[in-house]
């Protein structure tokens, strides 16, 4: 049956990115997302191990890298190494990642985009649409707590129109840190909070990447929203205009019956938080990044007096909700 989305809309390029701190140019801005004109990437794209400028300062993970100019031509294929060797999770095509990462043109070593000044890592899913080809391809198979550096021919990158500051012509050179990798998967790993009041729904504390369950009592609902930790993470607070990476499920009060979850489609949920129901508006912000949190959401901060899908008229809606990322 069709499942009810949370979403009050979805329009249209939520896909684009705007990763560039520089306000003064619009056309500074995307640098690593992909151009709706860039072209169609070929069947197999073919990676070589160089040729790849120095990284001269900077050096370790996690700190600004300094690196030098191109030196001579470089090769027409994507050229990628891991120069720092992680031991986390593979990162795999479809998976989101969160890195911090730097990008300059290599005739001149002109810094066109970095995160580190910005002080917030980028998440962003590797997926045609969503990033560049050659972030798409260079980055799967390497794991979590790597730095990798790329050299993007143009035809991996914005094509032979370019972008911004970036000439059709250019090859770019990114050094990307990997802290971390998302997939359909992906568990909250927070400290377990206990869950002692019996008028509540009970949620489970697994961290496998499966749905946790969610045990409704057989009492009244509540009338106001609830919004408890189950696993209590270490991340930033939940601010209202934050775009969020979510594993959720959701539930209705009477009966238990699950009518939506992101665990059963194995798809990570991508949402402004400002876009979605009232309850996840309110019982979201100030929550810690890393946690799972237990919402109940009475009918007026829900879907209301209407019946919508399997959601019938006037219910109380449970969720457990697993805050990945901010993106």
């Amino acid at each position: 049956m069709r499942r009810r989305s949370l979403l009050l809309a979805v329009p249209a390029g939520l896909l684009t990115l705007s990763a560039c701190g520089d306000d003064k140019s619009d056309q500074k801005k995307d640098q690593v997302g992909e151009s709706p004109s860039a072209p169609e990437p070929s069947p197999s794209v073919k990676v070589v191990d160089g040729p790849l400028p120095a990284i001269t300062a900077g050096t370790k993970l996690g700190e600004k890298p300094t690196v030098a100019k191109g030196s001579g031509k470089p090769s027409g294929d994507l050229a990628v190494k891991t120069v720092i060797a992680g031991n986390g999770t593979a990162v795999a095509e479809g998976d989101y990642v969160r890195a911090h990462y730097l990008g300059q043109i290599w005739d001149t070593a002109k810094v066109f985009d970095n995160s580190y000044d910005r002080k917030q890592p980028l998440v962003i899913q590797l997926q045609q649409g969503a990033v560049i080809d050659g972030w798409r391809v260079g980055l799967a198979g390497r794991k979590a707590g790597s730095r990798v550096e790329m050299a993007v021919p143009p035809a991996l990158g914005y094509g032979a129109e370019g972008r911004g500051d970036i000439k059709g012509t250019d090859t770019m050179v990114f050094v990307i840190d990997v802290q971390e990798t998302f997939n359909g998967k992906s568990s909250a790993k927070g400290k377990v909070v206990p869950q002692d009041d019996a008028a509540l729904p009970k949620v489970g504390t697994n961290t496998d990447g499966k749905a946790p369950s969610v045990t409704v009592p057989k009492t009244a609902a509540p009338k106001k929203l609830v919004s408890e930790y189950v696993l209590e993470g270490d991340g930033e607070e939940v601010q209202a205009s934050d775009k969020l990476l979510l594993q959720y499920k959701g539930v209705l009060w009477n009966g238990g019956k699950e009518f939506d979850s992101s665990y059963s489609r194995q798809q990570l949920a991508a949402f402004p938080l400002q876009q979605l129901i009232k309850g996840w508006q309110e019982g979201l912000a100030g929550k810690k990044v890393g946690s799972r949190v237990m919402l109940v959401v009475p009918p007026d901060l829900g879907y209301g007096s209407e019946a919508s899908g399997e959601i019938p008229a006037n219910s109380t809606l449970v969720f457990t909700l697993d805050i990945l990322a901010k993106m």
